[in-house]
C-alpha cells in the first residue's frame, strides 16, 4: 500500500476556489486502489486525476483522495481493431504523443491535454467535434472499474452490466475507480489541421454561420468577444477544421508530417494580484485578438496542439485570475432556445463580465450516460473571476432561465449551483443513483460536489 501523509492536504479544482483538506494516497497499481477502497474511513474516498475539474468534483473534505496519476504503464495500440488500451492515469498529453507518430488521434479531446483518461471518462468530456462524434463516452469500448465491494469489473457497452457502464460515463467518479480503458482511435495522415476562419460582427451572424457550415467540418468552435455590447454583442472568430491530409500540407511540412510537439512554452507568474483581469484589460485584449484574426481565411495548416489546446502553451494560466480564483459557467440549451442563449450573453455583457475565454459550440447526439452533460443544442463556456461583484446573484438568475428552457449545467465545471437546480436539470439522477448503489452499497465513494448537490 502506498504511504499516506500524516497531515491532510488542501485541494482545489482548477478554479482555485473552496479548498478542502483530505488525505492523499497515490496508488500505482489496481491492487493498491482496491486496498485503498477497502480501508476507506467514515468520510469516504474519491479518485482524482490532474485536477482540471473547475469546482469541487475531485475533492473529498475529511476523506481520502486517490491521486491516480500514478496508474500508468504501457499503452497498447491495436491497429487492426482501431483501438487503444491505456491505464487510467495516463494523460491525454502522453496518449496523443504516443498515437500521433503512429498515425492515430484520440476520438475526442477537451480543451486541454492535461487530463487523465480516467478523469475524462468520469466527466464524459466533449470537444469541438461533438456535433459529429458526440462525447468521449461514445468511443469507450471497455473499461475496468474498481468498486468498493472489492471487485474489478470489466465493463463494455453490451457486456454483463451495461447499466453500470453507462452510469460511469459522466458519473464523476462516484460509481468506482477507473483503472484502465479501451478507446476507439481515429486514423490521421498528419499532425496538422486544415482550418477555415471567419470573423463575425454580431451574434446573429455568428449563429447563422455556425448553423449553416457546422455539418461541413468535423470540428467547429467560436471564440466570442463577450464584453462587446449593442449590435456588436456576440461577435467572434469562428474556426472550422478537419484533419489535414498529406496533400493538404505545403511541401516543407510533408517531410515530417506526423511530427508533434507538446509542452508549455510560457508559465503564468506564481502570484497575480486580484483585479488584473477587469473589463478594461479584457476588453482591450479581446479587441486586439479579434482584430488579429482574418476576416476570411481558408485551408490554413495549423498544428494539432495549436488548434485544440492553445491554453496549454501557458502553464498554470488559471493563476491569471488572481488568488481568489475563477468560475467557469458552462451550460447547454436545446436548439430552439436561442432566446435563452442570447439572454445570458446580454446579461453577462451588461454586467461587464471580464472574460477573455468565452467559447460557443454546437452539440450533437448525447451518450447514454445518466449524468453526462452534452445534449443537442448550443453550449457556452465563460471563464469569470470568482470575486466579480454580484456574480453569485447573476448566475443564479441564469440558472433559472436555463432550467425553464430545458438546459443544464456541466458538473465538471460547476462549483456553486444548488442541489434543487441540478436535480431538475438531470432527471435521470434517480435511476443513476440506484445503479450506483449496487456498486457501492455502503456509500464509500463520495466527493464535495456529491455532498453539495446531494447526488448520493
Amino acid at each position: 500500500m502506498p504511504s499516506q501523509p500524516e497531515r491532510p492536504v488542501l485541494l482545489t479544482g482548477w478554479g482555485r476556489t473552496a479548498p478542502t483538506a483530505a488525505r492523499v494516497v497515490r496508488p500505482r497499481t489496481a491492487a493498491q486502489v482496491a486496498e485503498a477502497l477497502a480501508g476507506a474511513g467514515p468520510r469516504g474516498v474519491l479518485a482524482r486525476g490532474l485536477g482540471r475539474s473547475y469546482g469541487d468534483a475531485a475533492q473529498a473534505a475529511g476523506g481520502t483522495v486517490l491521486d491516480c496519476t500514478g496508474l500508468t504503464g504501457p499503452i497498447r495500440l491495436d491497429t487492426e481493431r482501431g483501438e487503444v488500451t491505456v491505464p487510467a492515469g495516463v494523460s491525454f498529453d502522453r496518449l496523443i504523443a504516443h498515437l500521433l507518430p503512429r498515425g492515430y488521434f484520440v476520438p475526442v479531446t477537451p480543451g486541454t491535454r492535461q487530463v487523465t483518461v480516467g478523469g475524462a471518462i468520469a466527466a464524459d468530456v466533449h470537444g469541438k467535434n461533438h456535433h459529429v462524434d458526440s462525447s468521449l463516452g461514445a468511443h469507450v469500448r471497455a473499461l475496468t472499474l474498481a468498486v468498493p465491494t472489492g471487485e474489478a469489473l470489466r465493463l463494455t457497452p453490451d457486456g454483463d452490466d451495461p447499466e453500470l457502464f453507462r452510469a460511469t460515463l459522466g458519473g464523476m467518479g462516484l460509481t468506482g475507480v477507473i483503472t484502465e480503458a479501451t478507446l476507439a482511435v481515429l486514423p490521421v495522415e498528419t499532425s496538422y489541421m486544415r482550418v477555415d476562419t471567419d470573423r463575425t460582427d454580431s451574434l446573429d451572424a455568428t449563429l447563422d454561420l455556425m448553423s449553416r457550415t457546422d455539418a461541413d467540418h468535423r470540428y467547429t468552435v467560436c471564440w466570442v468577444d463577450l464584453p462587446a455590447q449593442g449590435g456588436a454583442m456576440g461577435r467572434g472568430v469562428v474556426t472550422r477544421a478537419d484533419h489535414a491530409r498529406l496533400r493538404d500540407l505545403p511541401p516543407p511540412l510533408r517531410r515530417d508530417p506526423l511530427r508533434h510537439r507538446s509542452g508549455a512554452r510560457l508559465a503564468a507568474p506564481p502570484w497575480v494580484p486580484s483585479g488584473l483581469l477587469n473589463s478594461w484589460t479584457v476588453g482591450a485584449f479581446n479587441t486586439v485578438y479579434r482584430g488579429a484574426a482574418p476576416r476570411r481565411r481558408r485551408g490554413q495548416a495549423q498544428p494539432i496542439g495549436g488548434f485544440f489546446h492553445p491554453l496549454d502553451a501557458v502553464r498554470d494560466w488559471n493563476r491569471l485570475y488572481g488568488p481568489r480564483g475563477l468560475t467557469q459557467y458552462q451550460f447547454v440549451v436545446p436548439f430552439g432556445a436561442e432566446e435563452t442563449l442570447v439572454g445570458v450573453m446580454e446579461g453577462l455583457s451588461r454586467a461587464g463580465a471580464p472574460s477573455f475565454l468565452t467559447v460557443l459550440k454546437r452539440m450533437g447526439a448525447a451518450t447514454e450516460g445518466h449524468l453526462s452533460f452534452p445534449r443537442p443544442g448550443w453550449t457556452l463556456a465563460v471563464d469569470l473571476p470568482a470575486d466579480l461583484p454580484g456574480l453569485g446573484r447573476l448566475l443564479r438568475g441564469f440558472d433559472e432561465r436555463l432550467l425553464a428552457a430545458g438546459g443544464r449545467l456541466y458538473l465538471a465545471k460547476d462549483g456553486r449551483a444548488d442541489a434543487e437546480t441540478i436535480h431538475a436539470m438531470y432527471p435521470d439522477l434517480p435511476a443513476w443513483r440506484k445503479i450506483r448503489e449496487r456498486a457501492d452499497p455502503d456509500g464509500v465513494l463520495v466527493s464535495d460536489l456529491a455532498r453539495r448537490l446531494r447526488l448520493l
